[in-house]
């Protein structure tokens, strides 16, 4: 069944923000590279299985982005942003073993080739280079900030566990999940630039807003992709959601709004994990008959816009440009 998600005819593209941050974008990808390295050989060869598979790597292009937009001068944003990748990149590594995932941007999960434990101690040595590397800036702020996410990161991922199968969750207690889950570590990818610079506690928290509400904006797309989305370009199965039991905000609004005998088909298939093999197809059809992927757009194009206003702190300049357009981007994205 094929299922048309509504976004804004308007072009947006990331390529702006790509040719502005390009050249530090080498030096962060240098950074990376060399502090995977590691004697015992697992460690690099799981850690460059999913560095090296094609994430555009938007959160540390974030961290670069925010720091040119305020003038921060030398190098110490780049190795917070190799950070933030790394950070990043362990959760993806944690999420896949704790969701059993199969697949990962469109290649095997790193814990179907080397096994859960490998993937779950891989992703630990990743935040460990991640918190050397903040160290070694000398930004107790930083520091801080990041830290913090990295303790609201794994709160949101409880909180998720908590949810799951649970179709009584409520679209405010599935906005903390991906507040925590996801829009954190964009905060704080936004925030340290500014931080770093020293500059004042408005600009700071202005670009701390833009991360949170862009991150918000970028899972709820997920959530509607996870079931509207073409398979090739998401890098995973249509319906991995659904067959994981996950309750995603198209969920929440379907259950909300559906008949007594809708709520009891979301009752058998993720709560007691009754699937058979034309009900993904029914979850699609219930999900347009509510209009759950069309509102669940609309939700992210909220949150885009505030994400929008809080850039408006700052002159007018290539930058700030770039970055407003990365926002439709993010919203009107197929992967």
């Amino acid at each position: 069944m094929a299922v048309v998600i509504p976004f804004e005819s308007q072009p947006a593209s990331i390529d702006p923000l790509t040719d502005l941050v390009n050249a530090d974008m080498d030096r962060v990808n240098a950074t990376i590279l060399s502090r995977t390295g590691s004697e015992v050989t697992m460690i690099p060869e799981i850690a460059n299985h999913l560095i090296g598979s094609g994430g555009k790597r938007l959160r540390p292009m974030l961290t670069v982005a925010m720091a040119q937009l305020v003038g921060c001068r030398g190098d110490g944003h780049v190795k917070l942003a190799a950070s933030v990748e790394f950070m990043h990149t362990a959760t993806l590594l944690h999420d896949d073993v704790v969701d059993e995932s199969e697949m990962r941007r469109g290649r095997l999960a790193a814990r179907m080739l080397w096994g859960n434990e490998a993937s779950v101690l891989v992703g630990d040595f990743l935040l460990g280079q991640a918190f050397k590397m903040m160290v070694e800036v000398g930004s107790l702020r930083a520091l801080e900030i990041l830290s913090c996410a990295a303790a609201v990161i794994a709160e949101g991922e409880v909180m998720q566990l908590a949810a799951a199968k649970n179709t009584a969750t409520t679209e405010d207690e599935y906005l903390a999940v991906i507040r925590a889950k996801t829009a954190e570590l964009f905060a704080a990818a936004c925030e340290v630039g500014p931080v770093l610079a020293s500059r004042p506690r408005p600009e700071q928290a202005a670009c701390r807003s833009f991360g949170m509400n862009l991150g918000v904006a970028f899972q709820l797309v997920d959530d509607a992709l996870d079931y509207g989305g073409k398979s090739a370009k998401l890098g995973k199965n249509i319906g991995d959601d659904f067959r994981e039991g996950k309750i995603t905000l198209p969920v929440v609004l379907s259950f909300r709004r559906g008949s007594e005998h809708e709520r009891g088909f979301w009752r058998r298939t993720l709560e007691e994990g009754e699937v058979a093999d034309k009900d993904l197809e029914t979850a699609l059809g219930l999900m347009v008959k509510h209009r759950a992927l069309e509102d669940t757009i609309k939700r992210a194009q909220h949150y885009g816009a505030i994400a929008k206003d809080a850039l408006a702190l700052f002159p007018d300049a290539p930058m700030k440009a770039a970055l407003s357009e990365t926002v439709d981007f993010c919203i009107r994205r197929t992967q």
